[in-house]
Parts: C-alpha cells; sequence; structure tokens
C-alpha cells in the first residue's frame, strides 16, 4: 500500500497528553474573553452528513437578521471530536487515508467514498440577500463559516485515537504518531486544536459563557 509508505517525520514518540506549551493556549484564551453579546459552542462527534453546519448557518443567520445582532458581537465555536474531528483536515488526508470509505461519507459528484473533504469548499455566490439560495449567506461549507467568524476546533484526543483506527483498519506501516503529525500538519487553514474537546467545551461554559448546543 504505497499511499501509505513511511512518513519520515522528525519524531515518532507517542504524545497522547497535550501539555500546556504543546498547543496555541494563547489563541484559545482569546475566544474565551471574546467579548461578544451572543457566544455559542456546537458540541459536535458525528457527522450526520453534515447537517450540523447547516444549524451553525441557521444559528449565525438568527442572531444577525432575526434578533438584530451586529455581525461583530457573535461568535460561534464548532468543537469537533469523535468522526466530526477529520472534518478538520485537507483534502489531501482524506485522499491519502481513504477518510471517505472509514467514514462512510459518499461523495455526490462520485456516488463513492469521498476521497476530498466535501465539507470544506465554499461556493462561488456572491449575493449579499440572505433569502437567495446561492448567497455565502446560506452556504454551509466550512470555509463559509470561517469567513463569518466561526472557529472550527480540533481535538488532539480525537487525532490520537483515530490514527491509532487507521493504522488498525488499513494495516498501515507507519507509526501512529507519524499519522497523527501528518494530519496535523494538514488541518485547514484556521483550525485551532486544542489538548481535549471535553475539557474544551467545559471552560467555554464556564469561563467564557458560551451558551452550549449539541445536534
Amino acid at each position: 500500500m504505497a499511499a501509505f509508505a513511511s512518513l519520515a517525520l522528525p519524531s515518532a514518540q507517542a504524545q497522547l497528553v497535550y501539555q500546556h506549551s504543546d498547543w496555541k493556549f494563547a489563541e484559545f484564551d482569546q475566544l474565551i474573553k471574546h467579548p461578544a453579546r451572543a457566544k455559542q459552542v456546537f458540541d459536535i462527534r458525528a457527522i450526520g452528513e453534515g447537517k450540523f453546519l447547516s444549524n451553525i448557518k441557521n444559528s449565525l443567520n438568527g442572531f444577525h437578521y432575526g434578533f438584530n445582532i451586529p455581525a461583530n458581537q457573535i461568535k460561534l465555536a464548532a468543537a469537533l471530536h469523535g468522526p466530526s474531528n477529520m472534518l478538520n483536515f485537507d483534502d489531501a488526508m482524506w485522499e491519502k487515508y481513504r477518510l471517505g470509505e472509514w467514514l462512510q461519507v459518499t461523495d455526490p459528484k462520485t456516488g463513492k467514498p469521498a476521497t476530498r473533504n466535501i465539507y470544506l469548499r465554499k461556493s462561488s455566490g456572491t449575493s449579499t440577500n440572505p433569502n437567495e439560495a446561492d448567497s455565502p449567506l446560506q452556504d454551509t461549507s466550512i470555509e463559509a463559516l470561517q469567513a463569518r467568524g466561526v472557529l472550527f476546533l480540533s481535538c488532539h484526543t480525537a487525532t490520537e485515537e483515530q490514527a491509532h483506527a487507521l493504522v488498525a483498519k488499513y494495516a498501515i506501516k507507519s507509526s501512529v504518531e507519524e499519522i497523527v503529525q501528518d494530519l496535523q500538519a494538514h488541518l485547514i487553514p484556521g483550525v485551532l486544536i486544542v489538548p481535549a474537546m471535553v475539557a474544551a467545551v467545559s471552560l467555554l461554559q464556564s469561563d467564557g459563557h458560551f451558551t452550549y448546543i449539541t445536534i
């Protein structure tokens, strides 16, 4: 299986638990301290055909248009762990590690297991009318939601666990930690890795006063 040849990364030592200095805590602290009026964290495990992305879009539109809250006073975080954590990685990882086959995600363009992150790319619509279907304000892609200020979070613990599962499923010769490093080197731009999502969500609620929702 040539696609899974050794990655030759600098360290294969397991790092199951992140220490404080191992990740971008300052960026997470900024999220906690964000002064927005409407702050909401979506706790997502199942991919569920990406339906949670539509819920995030609906929340943005509801806050802004329905409740007349300025866009700069809205801050949403998408806390992806479990299977949904794989949505934080780019097309190259979906192809290399056959994530669509593993996660049972079908590419609507091919009808086959996805070899790309089908939830990533934004549409080319430019309308500022939220009632038009092709408007960016109705776009549920990760890129479109990021452009509206949604911060996507990736769980390091989940990535470690999922790398173990990939090794077992495909008999990959690379070490688990090499795969973790490979995946995390291919994060979607703007995604923030947190040590453990269950802890991050708790702090967003208790210290950041984010309201909690799970789909």
